[in-house]
């Protein structure tokens, strides 16, 4: 894209942006949660509207000059139930992201001390599902659940062993890296059973399940929250959905509760990112990235990488280096990035290391198929994946801390010209060109 302001005002930022333009064009964006907007998207988040300050609610506000950006935010609501299929729901566009909506409907619906049963963190889960060092696990009782782990995927039968004893409050389901689909119906009627609200946090498979592609916690989870980037391919906000004996609380709870002024200019976007999902080419898109997910997998095992689950079902791939060692997952991520392939070391169930430095890989393809990637080119970049994976999961960082320190100093430097991650980011280069990436010129 072009910047004309910004370079003709501030030389200094331009150059960042356009050093991270060609980062993204030039490179292999594997992150699960990254995606590519549209055009449409980029513009209406840097549009006019972000001059605008709208606290309150539309028909509701404490500032002057709302009535368009009242117009706006109901329009985003609208389409919102519309796209999810969740009429008689109450939602709320208003969250700045995906931890603070979470906080939000916690606040809003528990006490602190409550009892939570969600999904254990080493199994896939997201900080604010009762992470120690997130406000989430300093102020509530998480319970976790887990995997079976002969088919290391979620143990429903645990799950409701556990909310019988426990009889939590609420019961969380979703992931930002489990790779396999959830039976958000199953795990509503276990709340239910034991008189818990249900909350199902979709912000990695939103896309999806507004394509059909995915099940859907709708119309019976009592409170769905999502961010609006990820499969959804919108700007950077989140959204909370709630029957309506919730939804007064939450919307409180976000505003004054919790926030001031909504950006309504990420909700211009997002409403334009709602409206792209109706489009055919949106459930071509989702399919694919299943698609392109599942042959990347199978790629990757074909390589005799140990994969959780031996598959997936939706976008992600964790990858399980637990064979090569502990903590394997952080230098091979480290030389990937230098290879210009981006994904993110992660921790794995039964992690024997620190989320620090953890043992696994997650790596997604919602970017990658933005940009027309289809089965062939995920076949190939399994394989260039592999290469940098065996050579480099196999290093053992040193005990000591001061040492691993320098150790970890001096791996940055020299990776960058390492001949095999040259290698293989000339070719992860060239396979990227091929591919011009979406709301960048």
């Amino acid at each position: 894209m072009n910047y004309p302001h910004v370079e003709n005002y501030d030389k200094e930022i331009f150059d960042l942006i356009k050093l991270e333009e060609k980062r993204q064009i030039e490179g292999l964006v594997m992150i699960p949660s990254e995606n590519y907007v549209s055009d449409a998207v980029l513009e209406a988040n840097g549009s006019i509207f972000t001059n605008k300050y709208s606290e309150g609610y539309p028909g509701k506000r404490y500032y002057e000059g709302q009535a368009v950006v009242d117009v706006l935010e109901t329009v985003c609501q609208k389409r919102a139930l519309e796209v999810f299929n969740a009429e008689g729901y109450g939602v709320n566009v208003q969250p700045y992201s995906g931890s603070p909506a979470n906080i939000e409907v916690f606040v809003a619906v528990l006490q602190f001390g409550d009892k939570v049963l969600a999904m254990d963190l080493s199994h896939g889960v997201h900080l604010t599902h009762g992470a120690p060092s997130n406000f989430s696990g300093k102020n509530y009782n998480f319970i976790h659940y887990g995997f079976n782990y002969e088919t290391e995927q979620i143990d429903y039968d645990e799950l409701e062993k556990l909310a019988q004893e426990h009889k939590p409050k609420m019961i969380i389901s979703g992931f930002t890296a489990y790779p396999r689909k959830i039976d958000f119906k199953r795990i509503h009627e276990i709340a239910k059973s034991v008189g818990a609200i249900s909350m199902a946090d979709i912000s990695h498979i939103a896309g999806l399940i507004a394509a059909g592609v995915h099940e859907s916690p709708f119309p019976f989870t009592d409170i769905v929250t999502t961010t609006t980037h990820k499969t959804l391919r919108g700007p950077r906000g989140a959204v909370i959905f709630s029957k309506p004996e919730f939804s007064t609380l939450i919307d409180r709870t976000v505003f004054p509760g919790m926030q001031g002024g909504p950006h309504q200019h990420s909700i211009a976007a997002f409403a334009i990112a709602l409206k792209e999902t109706t489009e055919p080419s949106f459930i071509e898109y989702s399919k694919q990235i299943i698609k392109n997910a599942q042959a990347l997998a199978e790629s990757l095992m074909v390589q005799g990488l140990k994969l959780v689950s031996n598959g997936t079902d939706n976008h992600l791939i964790l990858i399980d280096l637990r064979n090569f060692g502990p903590g394997r997952g952080y230098l091979p991520a480290k030389a990937l990035d230098a290879a210009s392939i981006y994904m993110n070391f992660n921790t794995v169930f039964k992690e024997p290391s620190s989320p620090f430095y953890p043992s696994g890989l997650r790596l997604g393809t919602p970017a990658l198929t933005s940009r027309g990637m289809k089965e062939d080119e995920m076949r190939e970049i399994g394989k260039l994946v592999a290469i940098i994976i065996k050579e480099f999961a196999s290093i053992e960082l040193p005990a000591d801390k001061k040492e691993r320190v320098t150790f970890i100093t001096n791996f940055k430097k020299e990776i960058h010209s390492h001949p095999l991650v040259l290698e293989v980011k000339e070719k992860a280069r060239n396979l990227a060109m091929k591919f011009p990436a979406p709301g960048i010129r």
